[in-house]
């Protein structure tokens, strides 16, 4: 899996950052997932290598509208370029009457299926907000001043690696019966033979996962949600020494976002969303917020805009 970020400040857009939203691409798939879509989004999609016509799925942290001001214009572009063959749509509840009260008073016409699900009750429950055999996405609720949730993808575990070699040893040639066999399923030869394609595969391999979550002061739930996860992106609003203020604001600090990563045992952590406060050249610097998180949690860079990182298992 591939992550790009397309805005990583807070609040408000800087010279150097836009506003919240992280790309998905899913690998063996010519297929993008969203992750918020603050104003201005389709243009970061323009700057950047993405093609915005390979979006499908889009999620939706809270109704902040540093999260959610891009998306009607997204949407709308996507219905003028005709190419968009349907979008599912997941976050709060109000997000539907959002979406469908700007499209009616702009005369805005969504010409493909657009289907929104609500995930407060997958939230409170803790099922599966999707599953497609291939990718699952779980959801959970975060600690903000409005309804908020953060999310996670797992890749489900992968047949081992198929041993070309070996095959070709059998004398089985290459051609579509491979993929039979790299799938780990049990084919019958043209003269008879009967070949477990497990036994042509290495051990199975452990998918990846990500978890994306913004905006909420610490809680138990994003560690839970977090548990094991090779990526955490997580929001650094607040340098260590304002932690009064992100509680008043229910944000999180630097320090927060690293106890999250290490109390849930995470690979990596990626810090964004932060304050237009500490732009370069002010007394605290992204730097200084980096320096922090890195004290907790040594495994930890900062995200900016365009930034793109393969996410490998830890197996």
């Amino acid at each position: 899996m591939q992550v790009t970020f397309l805005g990583t400040s807070s609040g408000v857009p800087t010279r150097g950052r836009n506003v919240s939203s992280v790309a998905l691409r899913l690998p063996q798939r010519s297929e993008l997932w969203l992750f918020d879509c603050g104003e201005a989004t389709q243009h970061q999609f323009l700057r950047s290598e993405l093609r915005v016509s390979q979006l499908s799925r889009i999620f939706i942290t809270h109704m902040h509208g540093d999260h959610v001001l891009g998306l009607p214009g997204l949407l709308a572009s996507l219905g003028m370029a005709g190419s968009c063959g349907g979008m599912d749509l997941y976050g709060p509840d109000p997000l539907r009457d959002y979406l469908e009260g700007v499209l009616r008073t702009t005369s805005t016409r969504i010409a493909y299926p657009l289907r929104t699900h609500r995930v407060k009750q997958a939230a409170s429950s803790g099922e599966l907000l999707f599953d497609d055999g291939e990718f699952s996405v779980r959801v959970a609720p975060l600690t903000h001043r409005i309804p908020a949730f953060a999310y996670r993808v797992d890749q489900k575990k992968r047949p081992g690696h198929f041993d070309v070699a070996q095959a070709q040893a059998l004398g089985i040639a290459p051609g579509p019966i491979y993929a039979e066999l790299k799938a780990g399923r049990t084919i019958t030869l043209e003269d008879g033979r009967i070949i477990n394609g497990a036994s042509l595969c290495g051990p199975e391999r452990r998918g990846c996962s990500l978890v994306y979550c913004t905006d909420t002061v610490f809680c138990e739930a994003a560690v839970e949600l977090a548990r094991g996860a090779d990526l955490l992106i997580h929001e650094a609003t607040f340098c260590h020494g304002e932690q009064e203020l992100a509680y008043q604001r229910q944000h999180s600090t630097s320090t927060m976002a690293a106890q999250t990563a290490l109390e849930a045992g995470v690979r990596q952590l990626a810090l964004t969303h932060l304050s237009p406060r500490y732009m370069p050249g002010n007394q605290t610097t992204p730097d200084d917020l980096l320096a922090e998180a890195q004290a907790i949690f040594p495994n930890c860079l900062l995200a900016k805009d365009f930034l793109s990182l393969e996410i490998a298992s830890g197996s």
